[in-house]
């Protein structure tokens, strides 16, 4: 009988030992970004029968192996506004490739190294969908991300212009009212087009669009016109000649004819919209002070890569130094039905064992999968109190084990006595 005793109790000073590194693991790390703590599962052994088959004759053998099973619940997101770091919100994984072994990992505190490619803290590949001119197509299989670091975007000449302007009613004759817009010739290069409003009779205005002289290799002080007309407008100060296009054109555009310019640019049309899409006028004749606002045009400046960040819903965009933004790619999220079944491989990465059920990649927020929060890190779901409970928990089930062994040793030694008394 003692030495059931001490096999018994060796098998929980064994156990316990175990689950104390689990939560020491824990605790170790309360940190480290998406870690999830394990907790630990007891099972007994098979009891030994000392009556004939009498269930109240059964003796316990001690402890069984002690399974440790991750807990994936999830942890705190805090917003940090770092460009790369990206957040799980619900299930899933980010998908790695670790030296061509798909892996899965809740870290999402991304990083890109000096070929643009999109690495985790540890120097796995973060994979996706790399966006080919500005398009991702999330059909095709997921690859290693790699993005454009230090690529410059092409300048785009401007094609269409429009400005909201209020024209005075109460204007003279030959009064006049001015509006500056800036647009872009096909180097990039910015231009000032002013268009000048001249009332010639009530609900009539001429108009003149002009360029600076040197901006097309005119020497001379002045502008160029390149383009005149004349604006109408009914009794309600609203626009009506030229009249709106028909559906589904709406706009009626006047065209600008830029000649080819100084700076080595080519001639090019501009159409200036005087009504929106939905066909509303641009331009109005009311009974207040002349004035223009939210010009636009569609051109813009060459730029080069200023910050490549992940957006919400894993989203990875190129801001230009002109403003533009273009999308350059796509997070995937692995959706997995037995995620306790992975292997902790360091790193925080996990890898299928022959337990896991295939993943299931796509887009976050579409299949059961979590959402993506840009900017953010998921914590560590260790509950720093509940595992201090656990570690005082197995301290004394360590000691209450060491005790019945002592006690164990000193019964056999007692025993021991009488046989030689």
């Amino acid at each position: 009988m003692g030495s059931a005793a001490f096999s018994i109790s060796l098998s929980a000073l064994q156990a316990d030992s175990t689950a104390i590194d689990v939560v020491g693991n824990n605790l170790a790390n309360l940190n480290t970004t998406g870690f999830k703590a394990s907790t630990v599962n007891f099972s007994d052994l098979i009891s030994q029968q000392l009556g004939a088959g009498a269930s109240d004759g059964q003796v316990g053998m001690g402890l069984g192996q002690v399974a440790a099973v991750q807990d994936f619940s999830q942890g705190s997101i805090t917003s940090t506004g770092g460009a790369l770091d990206s957040a799980i919100q619900g299930n899933g994984f980010f998908v790695v490739n670790s030296n061509g072994t798909q892996m899965y990992t809740r870290a999402g505190n991304f990083q890109v190294d000096a070929d643009g490619n999109l690495l985790t803290s540890t120097g796995q590949n973060v994979q996706g969908w790399t966006a080919a001119n500005g398009v991702v197509n999330t059909n095709n299989a997921v690859s290693n991300i790699t993005l454009p670091i230090g690529s410059t975007i092409a300048p785009t000449p401007t094609a269409n212009m429009s400005m909201a302007a209020n024209l005075d009613s109460n204007t003279a004759v030959n009064g006049t009212f001015s509006a500056p817009i800036q647009v872009y010739d096909t180097l990039g290069q910015a231009h000032t087009l002013t268009v000048t409003y001249t009332e010639t009779a009530p609900g009539s205005w001429g108009y003149a669009v002009t360029i600076p002289n040197a901006d097309v290799g005119n020497t001379t002080a002045g502008s160029t016109t390149v383009a005149t007309g004349t604006l109408g407008f009914d009794t309600n100060g609203n626009l009506n000649n030229p009249a709106a296009a028909a559906p589904p054109a709406l706009n009626a555009p006047v065209a600008i004819s830029i000649p080819a310019l100084a700076d080595g640019a080519a001639a090019q049309t501009i159409n200036w919209n005087l009504y929106n899409s939905a066909g509303t006028p641009q331009v109005t004749q009311f009974a207040q002070t002349s004035g223009m606002s939210n010009p636009t045009q569609d051109g813009n400046a060459p730029g080069q890569v200023s910050q490549v960040s992940i957006q919400n819903g894993g989203t990875i965009v190129a801001t230009y130094t002109n403003g533009q933004q273009v999308t350059l790619g796509q997070l995937a999220i692995a959706s997995i039905t037995n995620p306790t079944s992975l292997i902790q491989v360091g790193n925080n990465n996990l890898q299928a064992s022959a337990s896991t059920a295939q993943a299931a990649i796509g887009v976050a927020g579409t299949g059961g999968r979590g959402t993506i929060e840009g900017g953010s890190l998921e914590a560590s779901n260790t509950d720093m109190a509940a595992e201090f409970t656990q570690l005082l928990t197995y301290e004394r089930s360590y000691q209450a084990a060491s005790r019945v062994i002592t006690t164990s040793d000193t019964l056999t030694q007692e025993t021991v006595n009488l046989v030689h008394s």
